[in-house]
């Protein structure tokens, strides 16, 4: 077994056994070094977004004080959510090992594929206000901001 995918598992089987979260761990590793790992700490933490790969590119920007993890690879022991991602696209990963498939989280409850599927009508333009209603709101007054960046001599894009 390929020795990151080792560590993540074994992130994934101690949450068997401590209910902090699902089956579910992560490493992300720079150079043949891990840099950050986590396992699913959703229950634990009372915090949807503490996925393993979250928890694991949280750790490891902080590791290399950087927001940018593209000279790093993820290890996850299972396919990941389209929240980790997006995290994943942000954290300009390129390269992402996964165990299982998100077939098979989805046998053992896990609901990925609803929102796979929401994602897939919402890029048709199709939106399903019983899972999530979108409605732009005070719009005029919001953009001033966005105006203000844009001008903005030393902004940061990431």
């Amino acid at each position: 077994m390929n020795q990151y995918m080792e560590q993540a598992k074994k992130l994934a089987n101690q949450n068997l056994t401590q209910n902090a979260g699902g089956p579910f761990g992560a490493c992300i590793v720079k150079n043949g070094v891990i840099i950050g790992k986590g396992a699913n700490q959703v229950i634990a933490h009372k915090d949807p977004t503490a996925h393993a790969e979250i928890v694991a590119i949280r750790q490891a920007c902080q590791t290399i004080q950087s927001y940018n993890l593209s000279d790093c690879e993820l290890y996850t022991s299972c396919y990941p959510c389209p929240m980790c991602l997006a995290a994943i696209i942000w954290a300009n990963i390129k390269k992402v090992y996964y165990g299982n498939t998100k077939e098979d989280a989805a046998s053992i409850g896990f609901r990925d594929d609803a929102i796979y599927d929401y994602l897939t009508k919402l890029s048709e333009g199709k939106q399903d206000s019983a899972i999530l209603e979108f409605k732009c709101i005070d719009r005029e007054e919001t953009i001033k901001d966005f105006e203000e960046f844009r001008k903005k001599q030393d902004k940061i894009i990431y």
